[in-house]
């Protein structure tokens, strides 16, 4: 009886863990940079690819107005509404019920839900009213959810958003938004949905989000998930696909990738052909949430990223170092830095930094990095004594038969293949009389 529920919860168990190797993000891969793992032979770290949790990336934002006076209450102004220009009310920026700073754009949440950050009113018309509101982090960042704009006045007649890749020295356009696409920017109108997994790159125009000012028309999205689906099907189930694209498709990877992102609001909204020149302050922006989600890019070699001195640094594993594990550390330099890989699904390749040659003088072998696998003894740090079913230079190849498909325990042969990629280093420190081929 207990055989047969033993084998019952086996199965189980198998159904479960192949369910489990088909939703990465859900299940939580990537979520530990190595594990020790324990055999009758002994133990020995196995390094995965890893990435940390994606986070509301507005608790690390540094915003930036232009022109820096656009925000209303010095002086202290009216500002009306859309559909009734007899109803005002006042902005003061002396005074902190009456003033919005920009700084309410993103405010904690749990304070009053109608905090918002207000412009200044179209009192200048014709000239155009403009605002460039940037959104810097110092730092690499990986976009996870939908860009989400949430407005207090009606939705922009023309907006674009930008992003950067280089801390904002050069941008370039995610997408355009207006009312009509053709005539603001030259551009057919589309949406996310006319796109295909071949045209996903491509920036659009679109009037979805720019279209009228009633209370349930304030949001506007860059669909950063409906992307995703291109790859991983519409409820995003199939992400070993979309990891495998990420992980072979740089453009792609850089797509979803930003330091800094601009909101450009170029005209706002009116709500008729032709502006009220009798009401001028009817026209404003006003900005109640932003919402970015994302998690910082480490290269696939850090699960954590903390803040530090106001800016934000991955904590680095696999022997790497920099803002974004973007090189190997000192006397780690061995082979040349790397990009962890999502690739094998579901744990991916690490692609560990290893000691530089000059840095591990006699050293072969010690109890971190080049732990002896498999049951080996770390002998003086000279080499590793490997049981006899096991060789390599750290004990890490299972010993062969001739045919070189069929690998047992106890049986004779070597691979070479590690052994060749070795010989230099085993040339270098003089360690030649320690392998029998």
């Amino acid at each position: 009886m207990y055989l047969s529920r033993f084998l019952s919860l086996h199965a189980l168990w198998v159904t479960v863990s192949s369910v489990m190797q088909h939703y990465p993000s859900v299940w939580g891969h990537y979520d530990v940079c190595k594990t020790q793992i324990y055999t009758e032979d002994g133990k020995f770290w196995d390094y995965t690819a890893c990435q940390p949790e994606a986070i509301d990336m507005m608790r690390y934002v540094k915003v930036n107005l232009e022109p820096p006076d656009i925000t209303c209450g010095n002086p202290p102004e009216n500002v009306c509404g859309m559909g009734n220009p007899y109803m005002c009310n006042e902005c003061d920026a002396a005074i902190d019920e009456l003033a919005h700073p920009p700084e309410l754009m993103f405010d904690v949440e749990g304070r009053h839900p109608y905090t918002f950050w207000q412009s200044t009113t179209w009192k200048d018309y014709p000239k155009p009213l403009q605002v460039n509101i940037t959104l810097a982090w110092n730092k690499t960042i990986e976009l996870t959810d939908n860009i989400v704009i949430t407005f207090e006045s009606s939705r922009p007649d023309q907006m674009i958003l930008e992003k950067s890749l280089d801390y904002g020295k050069t941008w370039q356009p995610y997408q355009y938004y207006a009312t009509d696409c053709l005539n603001a920017f030259n551009m057919e109108p589309k949406t996310v949905r006319d796109l295909s997994q071949h045209a996903v790159l491509e920036i659009i125009c679109t009037e979805e989000y720019s279209t009228g000012y009633m209370s349930n028309s304030k949001i506007i999205h860059f669909e950063i998930k409906d992307r995703f689906a291109f790859f991983a099907g519409p409820r995003l189930h199939n992400m070993a696909s979309l990891y495998g694209q990420l992980d072979t498709t740089k453009n792609l990877r850089d797509f979803f990738t930003v330091t800094d992102l601009r909101i450009r609001l170029l005209r706002p909204a009116t709500g008729e052909i032709y502006v009220d020149t009798d009401h001028l302050t009817r026209y404003f922006y006003a900005i109640s949430d932003i919402k970015v989600v994302g998690r910082c890019k480490c290269n696939l070699h850090a699960t954590g990223c903390k803040e530090e001195n106001k800016k934000l640094l991955c904590e680095c594993e696999h022997n790497t170092t920099g803002p974004d594990c973007g090189k190997c550390k000192k006397n780690y330099q061995g082979r040349p830095w790397s990009p962890g890989s999502y690739l094998p699904i579901p744990k991916g390749t690490a692609n560990i930094c290893i000691p530089s040659i000059s840095s591990i003088g006699t050293n072969l072998c010690d109890n971190e990095l080049l732990l002896c696998q498999n049951g080996g003894t770390c002998v003086n740090n000279m080499r590793c004594h490997c049981l006899p079913s096991y060789t390599g230079v750290l004990c890490e190849r299972l010993t062969c038969e001739k045919d070189s498909q069929s690998c047992s325990p106890g049986s004779g042969a070597i691979s070479l293949q590690p052994l060749v990629l070795l010989l230099p280093l085993v040339a270098l420190l003089g360690l030649s009389e320690l392998f029998v081929f």
